[in-house]
């Protein structure tokens, strides 16, 4: 794929075009896409430029099928520690509105599943952008937290939507009021991460989990996803009939999985 690039404007007298290190990396292996935030002198602190670099890989990973699972991480030692308050004191405007919330909005929608790796810091809008992500899988000392009242902001990318679904409106309150860090461990207890491990053994981990993934049915996990982004809205009896009604159909390699584990001896 074309990967996007950051350069000076030809239209500024003097200035030399010059291609720099792009902002988000993008890794393939083995039917699993990681996406790396690239500023780890920065913590990875989110800027228009790096939302747009991201949109630009997530929009080319929703048509991909040889990518079964996004890992979505930071380069250097955190994950990403939020908004850039200083492109905010600067000015700088994405593209539209509401671009970021629009561009985490894209991730979740992926049809892929998706798995945060989280270690060292995850704050504000960086946990909104990981909230994104289907499965969340922290280092045990990561600090996750929503610090906007710190700063006298206010979510707009979805965390008083998704923090609640993950670990209930009470507790979401406590994050939300308190503006209070937490360590991976209790990520996990709370329900906000689905695992926390040891920090050495994180890569390894979240290799493993990914494997599992890949290693199934890539039709069965997008109509999983599917069906539960269906059933949002869905009363529960709605939902038990829709999801008996097959709306995605079967999938491609059902035959042929179920013909390989019958030929298997007991």
């Amino acid at each position: 794929m074309r990967y996007p690039t950051r350069w000076n404007s030809p239209s500024e007298p003097g200035k030399i075009n010059a291609v720099t290190e792009p902002l988000v990396l993008r890794n393939d292996a083995h039917g699993v896409a990681t996406l790396t935030l690239n500023r780890p002198e920065k913590l990875n602190a989110l800027t228009p430029e790096v939302f747009m670099e991201l949109r630009a890989h997530v929009e080319a990973i929703a048509s991909d099928d040889t990518v079964g699972c996004v890992v979505l991480t930071g380069a250097g030692r955190s994950f990403c520690a939020g908004n850039d308050l200083g492109g905010i004191a600067s000015g700088v405007r994405a593209p539209s509105p509401h671009y970021q919330a629009e561009t985490i909005d894209a991730l979740e929608a992926l049809p892929q599943p998706t798995i945060a790796k989280i270690k060292g810091h995850c704050f504000t809008g960086g946990l909104e952008l990981a909230l994104g992500c289907d499965l969340l899988m922290v280092a045990e000392s990561a600090q996750l937290g929503d610090t906007h009242g710190q700063w006298g902001l206010v979510a707009s990318w979805g965390m008083t939507v998704r923090l609640p679904e993950r670990v209930g409106t009470a507790k979401a309150k406590e994050l939300m009021f308190t503006a209070r860090r937490i360590r991976g461990a209790e990520a996990a207890v709370i329900g906000l991460a689905n695992q926390a491990v040891p920090d050495d053994e994180l890569d390894d981990a979240v290799e493993a989990m990914a494997a599992q993934i890949v290693g199934n049915s890539w039709d069965t996990s997008r109509f999983d996803k599917a069906i539960l982004v269906d059933q949002r809205t869905m009363t529960r009896s709605e939902g038990l009939a829709y999801e008996r009604s097959a709306p995605y159909g079967r999938p491609r390699d059902m035959a042929e999985r179920l013909a390989n584990q019958s030929s298997k001896k007991p």
